[in-house]
């Protein structure tokens, strides 16, 4: 597959999850449709959701509940796409939110890989292909970013790293979606700042495509240590996301649930 191809395979999964058409994406206006959660969605996500916004970089395409359709037109509708993302515009957001009982509740950066720029990268230590039944002994604290303890269903592939017969690191991925896959890694601290990370996470790129998947990552904008993983291991910048849910759940995922 080339760039484009991927870009389009991931708008289209997108497109599945806000309601709306692949083509809304590239439109120089922002697009606001009603909330469908579609069947082909992301396992991961989960409803209530009263609204989730989306850019690939060229405009803004909400999806909204009618609870908060006029809260969501007016902000669109405010600032700049790409201030929407951002203090102290969200702000604004958040206090009309929280009138209605919802709250700003997830953020997130996505990343594809660019083929013209994909490479094989390298570590000291032996890295070992894993399936899904090698797996089972491993769903410990310190691999929850490579493998998800609540849907081990999903775990398909992985690479781990190995100093003798000691795993030090894993990168995962799970079949969140049909064509899609999603990679998380973990290395423990000890070996950290050793390359590890961005070897295993290239060598699962490579071989998720080579079943005929595409590869994705995310993370918090924040998490620079993750965002430089991702661009050492062949990432570019993709779509980012922002979602809406009630306050009860952003209490509760804060631990402050009455």
């Amino acid at each position: 597959m080339i760039t484009e191809e991927i870009l389009q395979i991931a708008m289209e999964q997108s497109a599945e999850e806000m309601n709306c058409k692949m083509e809304d994406f590239m439109k120089n206006q922002n697009v606001i449709v009603p909330f469908c959660l579609g069947k082909k969605a992301r396992k991961y996500l989960k409803e209530p959701i009263a609204a989730n916004i989306v850019s690939y970089g060229n405009n803004v395409v909400a999806s909204v509940t009618e609870d908060v359709r006029d809260v969501m037109t007016e902000y669109v509708n405010k600032y700049e796409y790409y201030h929407l993302f951002e203090t102290p515009n969200m702000h604004w957001l958040s206090e009309h939110l929280v009138e209605k009982g919802y709250k700003i509740c997830f953020m997130a950066e996505y990343f594809l890989p660019d083929i013209r720029n994909l490479r094989l990268c390298f570590c000291d230590y032996e890295m070992r292909i894993l399936k899904q039944q090698d797996f089972e002994t491993l769903y410990l604290p310190e691999w929850d970013n490579a493998l998800c303890k609540d849907r081990k269903q999903l775990d398909v592939l992985g690479v781990g790293a190995y100093e003798d017969q000691k795993l030090i690191g894993l990168a995962g991925c799970s079949a969140d979606c049909e064509k899609m896959w999603q990679i998380g890694v973990d290395v423990l601290l000890k070996y950290r700042r050793k390359g590890i990370a961005t070897a295993l996470t290239s060598r699962l790129v490579h071989e998720i495509l080579e079943r005929g998947k595409v590869p994705f990552y995310c993370c918090a904008w924040s998490n620079i240590r993750s965002v430089r993983n991702a661009l050492k291991s062949g990432f570019i910048p993709a779509w980012v996301e922002m979602t809406i849910k009630p306050d009860a759940i952003v209490d509760e995922i804060n631990g402050e649930a009455k």
